[in-house]
């Protein structure tokens, strides 16, 4: 097996970086089991290197949160699911940054939440990553303890292109994925995106050492990644949302305005695909997810909010799901990791 593995290498140079999904053509076009090694920029475009470099005086909008990619999958046909398990996600860089913007974060006046007080002061956080240790260091800015936080590497941005010829900023999360800041996109996790374009287009960015769920600043420990991903195709079964598997849960993802309705999304279709893989009757498919299930926050600052339901493979007798592609994508990542 690990000598039938085709891998090939996705390194972008700074003006073959989209801000976008759709709209754009691929940079790569893979067959499926196809493992790919790319790199990421983070989401300021690496022009933010220290505390002095504030976001609003050395990036220029809308040239923010780049992503790597598109991707064509040969094979690919609206209607079908693309599947992507990460392998592996680790930061290139022995430094990462977060920032406050003065209109832009959970806890300040945007141009949405209209308020007369003063925005937040626009700051830089600069963190030390080692990751000999897996460690990232917090520095305050302003005085007390430093405290050592883990590794935990992700990507708050990953997704395809949009039906209908749509094109959508790479800072917007929607049905197509997008930037929805979740933690649970980190390596060992399979993404069922469904395909809205031939060829799917996947497009990856935004990496994060680590992030809090509901990314309440604005922005996570912001860093630039070496990025192992595997794509394959499920022919049909496109889902309406994006969804996650993990060797211990199924998840699903919702991202409009207000959480509520984010929230609402990503319950309907766990519910509903709970009761697809069980064949329970939709009552009994609320009635389990409902005692049963877990609703972390992915953002709670983008254009969309992003929120995601989540439960346990154990509560789901049943049909695997998508055909059993994560237990299979799985095998292709421990036949890579193996001959590295």
């Amino acid at each position: 097996m690990t000598a039938a593995l085709e891998v090939v290498s996705l390194e972008p140079a700074p003006d073959q970086l989209r801000y976008s999904f759709g709209g754009a053509e691929p940079l790569l076009t893979v067959a499926p089991g196809t493992v790919v090694e790319l790199t990421t920029e983070d989401c300021f475009g690496g022009a933010v290197r220290g505390v002095d470099d504030l976001p609003s005086q050395v990036c220029v909008f809308p040239y923010l949160n780049p992503v790597t990619g598109p991707i064509a999958v040969e094979g690919a046909e609206p209607g079908d699911t693309l599947a992507v398990h990460l392998v592996d996600v680790a930061p290139v860089r022995d430094w990462a940054v977060s920032t406050t913007f003065p209109h832009f974060g959970a806890l300040t006046t945007t141009h949405q939440t209209a308020m007369l007080h003063a925005p937040l002061e626009e700051l830089v956080w600069l963190y030390e990553v080692d990751r000999e240790r897996g460690t990232c260091l917090f520095r305050p800015r302003r005085g007390g303890p430093e405290v050592e936080l883990p590794l935990d590497p992700m990507h708050g941005t990953i997704g395809v292109a949009p039906g209908a010829g749509e094109v959508h900023a790479s800072i917007t999360p929607g049905a197509h994925g997008g930037n929805m800041d979740t933690p649970e996109v980190r390596a060992g996790t399979t993404l069922y995106f469904g395909v809205n374009v031939p060829g799917g287009q996947l497009s990856i960015g935004d990496g994060h050492c680590r992030q809090g769920e509901g990314e309440v600043c604005g922005t996570a420990v912001e860093a630039a990644m070496r990025t192992v991903v595997v794509v394959d195709l499920v022919k049909g079964g496109g889902p309406a949302w994006p969804r996650l598997e993990t060797d211990e849960f199924l998840m699903s993802t919702g991202s409009v305005r207000p959480l509520e309705d984010a929230f609402r999304v990503s319950q309907h279709d766990l519910v509903t695909w709970a009761a697809e893989l069980t064949g329970w009757d939709v009552l009994d498919a609320y009635q389990l997810v409902s005692q049963a299930g877990l609703a972390p926050a992915g953002n709670v600052v983008d254009t969309n909010y992003t929120m995601v339901a989540k439960l346990a493979k154990r509560y789901l007798p049943g049909a695997p799901a998508a055909d059993g592609v994560h237990e299979r994508l799985r095998e292709t990542a421990a036949a890579y990791l193996g001959q590295r």
